[in-house]
């Protein structure tokens, strides 16, 4: 039924509260500059998978918050990600689910990154090409452009 429940807040309440609760977000910029150490040599012949997961998360915009404890911690899973990889038969729930872990830690999608509050700007794209549009005087018109006929 209609016009149940509280009454809505008040708009200067609304904006004062979004306010508020994003002060504490960490605006991030994608650079696309490589950070943090290399693979680590402990990890003999890795996987190009791995090889791949490692460079994304050097590359990634969180890197610039890593910290050295937070590059040993993802060395750590990056031995992980190799053994899910390279596992003879199919690898383990549990390793999955704490490489998963993991990464969510670290800031992997769109979703860890907004719990984290985390938001990463891009690069403004160049405008899109405008294109004129012909004026239409008449259905004529319509139907001779559909025909191909102007």
């Amino acid at each position: 039924m209609a016009g149940r429940g509280p009454a809505p807040k008040l708009q200067h309440q609304r904006e004062r509260d979004t306010k508020r609760r994003q002060a504490d977000a960490v605006t991030l910029t994608a650079d696309g500059e490589l950070r943090g150490p290399e693979l680590p040599k402990g990890i003999l012949n890795p996987h190009p998978e791995t090889l791949a997961w490692w460079e994304t998360w050097r590359r990634s915009p969180q890197a610039q918050l890593f910290e050295d404890t937070d590059w040993e911690a993802l060395k750590r899973a990056a031995l992980l990600h190799d053994y899910v990889w390279k596992a003879p038969q199919k690898p383990s729930a549990a390793a999955i689910s704490e490489l998963r872990l993991i990464e969510e830690r670290y800031g992997a999608t769109y979703v860890d990154r907004q719990r984290a509050k985390i938001h990463i700007s891009r690069e403004s794209a160049a405008d899109a090409e405008v294109v004129q549009l012909r004026s239409v005087s008449s259905r004529a018109d319509v139907m001779a452009r559909m025909r191909g006929d102007k």
